[in-house]
């Protein structure tokens, strides 16, 4: 069995070397976030406020790159699992390729589109001018944050979550220098203020591209000759596209959901109820990283076994990866539930602070195990070329039944801000009914297919 083969073995092996790195870089990844916020925050408030609000505009990079890397995670791991490293090279180049059209496109437009996009999200002044400054910046780092998420899709096809999270770790670090280092302008540097927040991140992000490179060039499956000589196809980004579209066009939903949620904490809370939630969120943030890290391996080890048309692994898997996730999930809640008090704390001591948060966290607990059920779900019809199926989900759990329902419970049965909890938790769990069954009929009905050849191009 070759390093990268994940159709042979044990199972819990293969889970454990794909999701705990993948989980710890998800840590650090999050950890980076908190730096950003941080140094913004002792800036000024317009600073944090400018760089608040660039967030639905940056999370179109964010969407679009993670769509690639998922899309070439599910296709090179299928090709993989057939044994086809022809196939692999093909997906690899044309995914290459679209990295490079994406980042062109939105290079050319971005500088059009930045201002017009703050004044429609309300910013006005000296915040609108820090954050599309901040905006700007980052967009010139667009290459980077695409070619990174393609790179580690090649890599999570073979099973290497490692090479990824070792750059999430040295980037969280050396973040830490260059933030202040550009904002305060040390050692002669031009004080930068937010630009200064970004263009830190365009560099991590720069080194990270070459180490990934260096990877891909050393995994084991990876030829340069083979890469070079493989055909740009259009069929075949194509098939990259439909598998990669619907993952970006989930994660718009989830941004979309925030502006839902925010909009009802709004209409029935007050100040301290916003902070307790911004600080609870965080909390339930850092406790589901286990399962986002068991959502790549579910996708990488689904891939493979669906390439080598093994439905029997590919359903041990599924049950394997539940049992996980929600036997950690409930340890999580467990631990969560007696010290939410003491967790809010630790973002802010504001006793209504620390009530509002902990009410949320102690109803929240209860949702911990959906987002096992829908991560997997949702991950192994990924790894089987359906994941459209993401897109239904997404628009039902964060649009749809949210509108309806945080305003039934809130205002209608007088719940205020605790129906919006309460929904919460009924949307997941109806959620998860809904995904379990369809992959059940799926997986039931799962006719293998052959993956992208020379004929099946026109």
């Amino acid at each position: 069995m070759t390093s990268y083969d994940l159709t042979q073995g044990s199972l819990i092996e293969h889970i454990k070397r794909i999701a705990i790195p993948a989980s710890i870089g998800y840590l650090f990844n999050t950890l980076y976030n908190v730096v950003d916020t941080f140094y913004a925050g002792k800036l000024s408030t317009d600073a944090l406020a400018g760089m608040t609000i660039s967030f639905p505009i940056f999370f179109i990079v964010i969407a679009l790159s993670s769509g690639l890397g998922s899309g070439t995670t599910a296709l090179n791991s299928i090709a993989l699992g057939q044994k086809r490293e022809d196939t692999f090279h093909k997906l690899s180049k044309n995914a290459v390729f679209l990295g490079l059209i994406f980042s062109v496109m939105i290079l050319f437009i971005a500088p059009i589109l930045t201002p017009f996009l703050f004044k429609m999200s309300g910013a006005t002044g000296n915040a609108m001018t820090l954050g599309v400054d901040y905006t700007q910046t980052i967009f010139y780092g667009v290459l980077f944050f695409i070619m990174n998420a393609i790179l580690n899709g090649f890599l999570n096809a073979q099973g290497d979550t490692k090479s990824y999270r070792n750059f999430l770790i040295f980037g969280f670090f050396l973040n830490l220098i260059l933030d202040p280092l550009f904002i305060y302008g040390w050692f002669g540097l031009p004080k930068l203020n937010t630009v200064g927040v970004a263009l830190a991140t365009v560099i991590v992000q720069c080194i990270g591209t070459i180490y990934l490179i260096y990877k891909v060039l050393k995994s084991p499956v990876f030829d340069k000759h083979d890469f070079i000589q493989a055909k740009l196809s259009p069929y075949t980004s194509k098939e990259i596209l439909k598998q990669g579209i619907p993952s970006s066009l989930n994660m718009a939903t989830v941004a979309i959901g925030v502006f839902v949620i925010n909009y009802f904490i709004l209409f029935f809370a007050d100040a301290p109820t916003i902070a307790g939630y911004g600080a609870a969120i965080r909390i339930e943030q850092m406790a589901l990283l286990p399962a986002l890290g068991l959502n790549i391996a579910v996708l990488t080890i689904t891939g493979q076994s669906y390439g080598a048309k093994d439905k029997k692994r590919m359903w041990s898997l599924y049950k394997l990866a539940l049992k996980i996730g929600v036997t950690i999930m409930l340890m999580g809640a467990a631990i969560i539930y007696p010290l939410a008090p003491l967790l809010i704390k630790l973002f802010n001591s504001d006793p209504s602070v620390v009530d509002a948060g902990t009410v949320y966290l102690r109803i929240e607990v209860f949702a911990f195990a959906t987002y096992v059920f829908l991560y997997t779900g949702i991950s192994s019809m990924q790894g089987i070329k359906r994941p459209n199926f993401a897109i239904f989900i997404g628009l039902y759990r964060q649009i749809v039944l949210p509108i309806f329902l945080f305003y039934l419970l809130g205002e209608v049965f007088y719940f205020g801000i605790k129906g919006v909890w309460y929904g919460i938790v009924i949307i997941n769990w109806s959620a998860v009914i809904i995904t379990v069954l369809y992959h059940k009929a799926l997986m039931k009905n799962l006719l293998f297919e052959d993956h992208i050849s020379t004929n099946s191009e026109p």
